[in-house]
């Protein structure tokens, strides 16, 4: 049987694990010596010097004469190479692409609506398409692109590449999503959660810059969450790690598409909210509510309410766990505001252990979040599509 881990204390499994240090240290610090280097990561310079000329002569890094204080040092920088990246955002029911460069600017972008039913054979055919109309446009080709990151609204096995829980999108059970998109597109291909991936973005440039621990939670016609450590989101061994949208908040509850009851996605999720509504024929949306809300609807309100109060409970759960800094809500119920964030915080504190209870802010990157996520991702691999094998 296949093991989900390196085997503990290999030399290939530490040379790895040093070899990531040191390119995620350049990611953040842009340019460091060898001598900070080894201070950043905890390294010897013996390492740090070895593992340096392994990525130099594979094209990861580049070296430099420089001085520090009088002294002759060498400065060390990721090498860039030109191109472009991507990242696709297939949710519940819209797709959305996005072009960048490798600076992080997003040079094209596009969106389109899905069938609630939607198959991945025939989306991931519609994202290929797509894709080369927009490179067409910028005058390049698919070949520029140098890796593409790609989200989804339920977790990814990280081993067998296919959805963890089978179920939650019907045609999709028993795909390897990565493998899929690439065989259309000829690229290398990441994926992840459209939580983690916006979680991701929020950490980089939205409400969740500079902190070291937080949750983010994605709400709309699903719930998915990402728990954010130490500037990167953590899947768990299965993916599935964050997923409070399947946190049971009463197990008497109706029964989910996971097989659970109870779970927080039947009560506050987009379905379960238009449900409330289905004799109204003013609303056949979650935007439809938003509006109805904005406009004072007593029974719209109540509605964001309770749902507020409902991811209040579980995210109670997640900080009684995980004690995090602060918990960023994005997708389009985050749109409702204080009608959501208000009731929300007052469940978090009434059921958080302790005095203080975590920060809750909305998502400053809205739906786009997801997209820019992926393509924060895909900048990331490529410095993993340079890493040299090691034998």
């Amino acid at each position: 049987m296949q093991s989900r881990h390196p085997t503990p204390g290999s030399q290939t499994s530490l040379r790895e694990a040093n070899r990531a240090r040191i390119v995620e240290s350049l990611k953040r610090h842009g340019h460091l010596t060898q001598v900070e280097l080894a201070g950043a990561t905890g390294l010897s310079a013996a390492t740090i010097s070895n593992i340096v000329k392994e990525l130099s002569a594979a094209g990861v890094v580049n070296t430099a004469g420089t001085s520090r204080s009088g002294r002759r040092a060498v400065e060390v920088t990721l090498a860039r190479r030109q191109g472009l990246v991507a990242g696709l955002h297939i949710s519940k029911r819209h797709m959305r692409v996005a072009i960048s460069d490798v600076d992080r600017t997003v040079v094209a972008e596009n969106h389109l609506p899905l069938a609630s039913d939607h198959r991945h054979d025939r989306e991931m055919d519609r994202a290929a398409l797509l894709l080369g109309d927009m490179v067409d446009a910028l005058d390049a080709s698919v070949s520029d692109i140098l890796v593409l990151g790609m989200a989804l609204p339920h977790p990814v096995d990280p081993l067998t590449g296919m959805i963890s829980t089978p179920g939650l999108m019907r045609g999709w059970d028993g795909v390897a999503m990565a493998d899929s998109m690439s065989e259309r597109i000829q690229l290398p291909v990441f994926v992840d959660t459209e939580a983690n991936m916006g979680g991701l973005a929020e950490l980089r440039s939205g409400a969740a810059r500079g902190i070291t621990s937080g949750v983010y939670v994605r709400v709309g016609n699903s719930i998915g969450g990402s728990l954010l450590i130490n500037g990167s989101s953590y899947r768990g061994a299965t993916g599935r790690a964050g997923e409070i949208g399947h946190v049971m908040i009463d197990p008497r509850g109706p029964l989910c598409a996971c097989g659970n009851k109870g779970c927080l996605e039947v009560f506050a999720a987009g379905p379960a909210l238009l449900e409330l509504f289905r004799d109204d024929p003013g609303i056949h949306r979650l935007r439809d509510v938003l509006l109805r809300a904005e406009a004072g609807d007593s029974g719209a309100t109540r509605a964001l309410a309770d749902a507020g109060r409902h991811i209040g409970a579980a995210a109670a759960i997640i900080s009684t766990m995980f004690d995090p800094e602060m918990i960023v809500v994005g997708g389009e119920l985050a749109e409702a505001g204080e009608l959501l964030l208000a009731p929300l915080r007052h469940e978090l504190e009434r059921a958080t252990i302790g005095t203080i209870a975590p920060t809750v802010v909305t998502g400053m990157l809205g739906d786009r979040a997801a997209v820019l996520g992926c393509l924060a991702a895909a900048i990331d691999n490529v410095a993993a599509e340079w890493k040299p094998q090691i034998r």
